[in-house]
């Protein structure tokens, strides 16, 4: 008898920054918002199931759309009272994920408005593929 191989692959094609900054989500997102001129909202939690028999573990996530250029952009917070979204990122409080190509110049531009926030300690461009957790990222 033939046997078939289901393959699955992850669609990691976004643009992944993580923050570290000692804020509360909401302090964080209405930061953002100002210096970023962003409209980031509060949406459902972003639910990740670690063990197929346990609850899932809930993160809070915030979702901006801009329509030129139909770019999505998610402020998801790294930690929750029980765990951590990346785990091995265990230094990390948010992600910002954008998904949609943007330009190396507007990347940069995020960037430098995050890094001058006074709160932020740092914000810098992480690789998803080279994330053990990434799967956690799908959105």
């Amino acid at each position: 008898m033939n046997k078939t191989y289901l393959k699955l692959s992850l669609d990691l094609d976004f643009v992944l920054i993580a923050i570290t900054a000692p804020l509360k989500d909401y302090t964080l997102c209405h930061k953002i918002n100002k210096n970023l001129e962003f409209d980031l909202e509060k949406i459902d939690d972003h639910e990740v199931y670690y063990n197929v028999d346990e609850a899932p573990l809930a993160f809070s996530r915030y979702h901006f759309f801009v329509d030129e250029g139909e770019i999505d952009y998610y402020l998801v917070n790294n930690r929750n009272s029980e765990g951590f979204l990346i785990p091995e990122m265990n230094k990390v409080d948010f992600f910002v994920i954008i998904q949609q190509f943007i330009g190396r110049d507007e990347l940069d531009f995020i960037l430098n408005r995050l890094n001058k926030l006074p709160d932020i300690q740092v914000a810098a461009q992480i690789n998803p593929l080279k994330l053990k957790s990434k799967e956690n990222l799908v959105m």
